[in-house]
């Protein structure tokens, strides 16, 4: 483990500034774009939920819009 660290560090040393420069813009933006990835998902998820339950919402609002209507329940 020790040994590929020390490969990595010597070969980021070995590049010029630009290359540096290059090398992590491009990590960068893997890490925002695996960011922006995990983050989609929960909104998938989150938004999956959110409409499964109007869903259900919904008839039962009419349900209880007609029950009120009829005087089966009061206010």
């Amino acid at each position: 483990m020790n040994n590929t660290i020390n490969k990595i560090v010597e070969f980021i040393e070995s590049l010029s500034g630009e290359e540096r420069y290059l090398l992590f813009e491009q990590l960068e933006k893997r890490r925002l774009l695996s960011n922006y990835e995990e983050q989609e998902e929960n909104i998938k998820e989150y938004l999956e939920i959110v409409e499964s339950d109007f869903g259900d919402y919904l008839p039962s609002l009419e349900d209880y819009e007609d029950r009120l209507a009829k005087g089966e329940i009061k206010w």
